[in-house]
């Protein structure tokens, strides 16, 4: 969403000029209470939360008619460097769960989800590794030709489509990373 937001900030990044003529630009998130509700603040990623606030992050699983799993590899300048993950991230200020599945599949992969493939599967999850996050599940069951991926090269060095009983294999050598959301594959999916 852009436009004014509070304290004249407008969309959903700051621009700040340093004295070498560079710019940056600050991530900024809404602060959510332990409900999910925006308590009308504004949080600058990679600053420490206060205790009692929460932001909005997604974790995107897509589905094709094999029954896997498409997961990308982290880049190494990423924490967790190489390890395995389902697509995800964080929300902008104004943005809502779906939307920041959206943006985050595109910006990380290149695909372009159809909405209505997808649904979420798990709501508002609080035990991430931060400790800091609400995190919502989504699924999409959606085919994706694998060619056409375009990895982002700060976000992701390669994909592969993999089954929940590889997924498992993965977590259990280490090379897949859950955040610390669920342990094994069954768990996240149970009810799905």
């Amino acid at each position: 969403m852009l436009g004014d937001g509070e304290d004249g900030v407008c969309g959903y990044a700051v621009t700040a000029l340093y004295a070498n003529g560079g710019i940056n630009l600050a991530e900024l998130w809404d602060i959510l209470d332990e409900d999910g509700n925006a308590k009308g603040h504004l949080h600058e990623r990679g600053k420490p939360m206060r205790k009692g606030e929460y932001h909005l992050t997604v974790y995107v699983w897509i589905e094709n008619d094999n029954g896997e799993y498409l997961i990308s590899q982290r880049s190494l300048n990423k924490t967790f460097p190489h390890t395995w993950e389902c697509t995800g991230g964080n929300a902008i200020a104004g943005d809502d769960s779906l939307t920041t599945a959206l943006k985050e599949t595109n910006e990380e992969l290149g695909i372009i989800l159809e909405p209505q493939n997808g649904r979420m599967i798990k709501h508002r999850l609080r035990r991430c590794v931060c400790n800091h996050c609400l995190a919502d599940v989504w699924l999409f069951r959606q085919n994706v030709d694998i060619s056409t991926v375009a990895l982002a090269p700060d976000e992701t060095c390669g994909v592969m489509w993999a089954n929940r009983n590889e997924i498992n294999r993965m977590i259990d050598e280490g090379i897949f990373t859950t955040w610390g959301l669920f342990a094994y594959m069954d768990e996240l999916f149970e009810g799905a």
